[in-house]
């Protein structure tokens, strides 16, 4: 790599498995830090090695618990007050971005307050995989580099050379996602129209659109419970689908996400490792994002364009 300062990548403790993989791929290794634990819980993240003018890569994702984004809160605060010529913070997956928006009296919108946070502690650059709002961006005044999962995807379901394929999204607000990937596979969309009981439950289904004969792909930016893929899949089957995939970004998991795929109709559930996977699992596949975020650190780097890089 090229560049008017020093390049110098470090990893928070719960996204090092990716960001080992990134500093490989670009032919470097990561920095030398430590985290100190006190018996409390509390914890402080320390560099072992200078970073005085140097641009700092800070790779964590902010998945669940909470100090995973305060880890990384820690580290860009640390980097700056070592006079860091830049701090980039790598989030892989951005956590809290589900409260993009006040949808009933009286809540917080975490997304926006995640991004003060981060703000606050000094990042000069965000780059993140596939929010869950894109909105999210414009709560920054920092620039956001938004990658898309589809130039990974795209060619996998490319390759998997399905007749009759149809693309479906699992809501309403994930049109935009499904509309650009039947653009680029040449392909039919449909949608399924779902009405919410509470979080995590979903309460009416039904699909817009016809899915009799054809192999459907499912997209979304992320799969937690898993309720609403699997209830999608096996209403599809039941409408004469020959078959249900599924690709989603980011494998939270959580609940029983296991046991709903094992008993759905899905056929494959491919996501990223922006998030370790708890366990194996035969129906899933996952593919990585070192190779794309390596891609993209680099051109950001040399001051490149990256739009080429996204197939949205």
């Amino acid at each position: 790599m090229s560049g008017n300062t020093p390049l110098k990548f470090f990893s928070g403790r719960a996204t090092r498995y990716l960001a080992e993989q990134i500093a490989a791929r670009l032919g470097t290794e990561l920095g030398k830090s430590s985290v100190q634990l006190y018996s409390d819980g509390e914890f402080q993240p320390s560099f072992e090695e200078s970073v005085r003018g140097c641009s700092v890569f800070i790779i964590q994702s902010t998945f669940p618990p909470a100090e995973n984004l305060m880890e990384l809160l820690l580290m860009i605060d640390a980097a700056k007050r070592a006079s860091a010529y830049k701090v980039v913070a790598v989030i892989p997956y951005f956590g809290y971005a589900r409260q993009d928006r006040k949808d009933k009296p009286r809540v917080s919108i975490g997304a926006k307050l995640v991004a003060d946070l981060l703000m606050a502690a000094g990042v000069d650059r965000v780059m993140t995989m596939d929010l869950h709002a894109e909105q999210i961006q414009g709560f920054f005044n920092v620039p956001v580099d938004h990658i898309f999962a589809s130039a990974l995807f795209v060619p996998y379901i490319k390759n998997l050379n399905l007749e009759n394929l149809v693309i479906a999204s699992p809501d309403m607000g994930g049109t935009k996602r499904a509309n650009a990937y039947a653009r680029f596979l040449n392909s039919e969309m449909v949608i399924c129209y779902k009405q919410r009981k509470k979080a995590n439950v979903i309460g009416e289904m039904t699909v817009i659109g016809d899915v009799k004969d054809r192999n459907v792909i499912i997209l979304d930016d992320m799969v937690d419970t898993a309720g609403t893929l699997t209830k999608a899949a096996n209403m599809m089957m039941e409408q004469g689908a020959r078959s249900v995939r599924a690709c989603a970004t980011h494998p939270i998991l959580s609940g029983n996400a296991y046991e709903n795929i094992s008993n759905s109709a899905l056929t494959e559930l491919v996501v990223t490792d922006s998030i370790p996977i708890k366990q194996p699992h035969e129906k899933i596949h996952v593919i990585s994002v070192a190779g794309l975020l390596a891609d993209i650190i680099q051109k950001v780097y040399n001051y490149q364009s990256i739009s080429s890089s996204f197939l949205q």
